[in-house]
């Protein structure tokens, strides 16, 4: 994509934050600035609010109060166009593999063939062209999402859970094209309980805990001395849940 840096979404202010749901509070008062480079982690307990603020930077949840802005930017629809989100559970097309992503080519004309296949290479998934993606193991499948996502070439790329309960393959192919793709100036934000896999990518964590954000640390600071409480029971594996 031409001139990137003009059209980048990082940084990302988050000033006081707050969704409620049922009379009870899930984030409370959040708080941060998510740099521009690298990969951003969020981590914390399950219930901690990590998917629910990932929703957040990426407009499926409305917050009760409190404003996002990307590089000085309220969030809206021209925003989010520019953001691409990878569930947990991967989500096909009735298409053959080549077509999952060929759907997304017509949409941008920008995107060429080369870049298709690229992706389909770097995701491991050439020789499966032709099969139907609804046939694809787990891991292929979310492959296949991951070379979707990177096809619309967008700004920021937001990842829930994407590894989780796939094969240590996937996995390890999957970490190595974001590390690509971080190195190109894509920004990345995901949410992780593998601490393995957070110390292989992070650059920054969030820990989150009880809807509250408890610590933003670089990454070699968070896994060597973290600073809140929370972070430190969590890393020992004391924390594991929230209420």
């Amino acid at each position: 994509m031409s001139d990137i840096a003009a059209q980048r979404l990082v940084p990302i202010d988050v000033d006081g934050l707050c969704v409620t749901a049922h009379n009870r509070l899930l984030l409370a008062e959040l708080n941060c600035r998510i740099g521009a480079e690298g990969i951003t982690v969020l981590m914390g307990p399950n219930g901690a609010g990590k998917s629910l603020f990932l929703r957040c930077l990426h407009g499926l949840i409305p917050p009760q109060s409190g404003r996002i802005e990307f590089a000085g930017c309220q969030l809206d629809q021209s925003i989010i166009k520019r953001q691409s989100f990878i569930f947990q559970a991967p989500t096909v097309l009735r298409r053959t593999v080549y077509e999952n992503l060929a759907f997304v080519a017509r949409l941008r004309p920008e995107i060429s063939a080369d870049e298709t296949d690229r992706l389909l290479t770097e995701m491991r998934l050439n020789h499966l062209t032709k099969q139907p993606a609804r046939l694809l193991s787990g891991g292929e499948k979310q492959r296949l999402a991951m070379a979707r996502a990177l096809l619309t070439a967008p700004n920021l790329l937001l990842m829930d859970e994407t590894t989780a309960n796939l094969d240590p393959a996937s996995v390890q192919i999957i970490e190595a094209s974001l590390r690509t793709a971080a190195a190109n100036g894509l920004k990345i934000i995901i949410v992780t309980h593998n601490i393995g896999q957070a110390r292989r990518l992070a650059h920054d964590v969030l820990f989150l805990n009880a809807g509250q954000l408890t610590e933003h640390t670089p990454a070699e600071l968070f896994f060597t001395n973290p600073r809140s409480a929370a972070a430190s029971a969590y890393m020992r594996g004391e924390l594991t849940t929230t209420g």
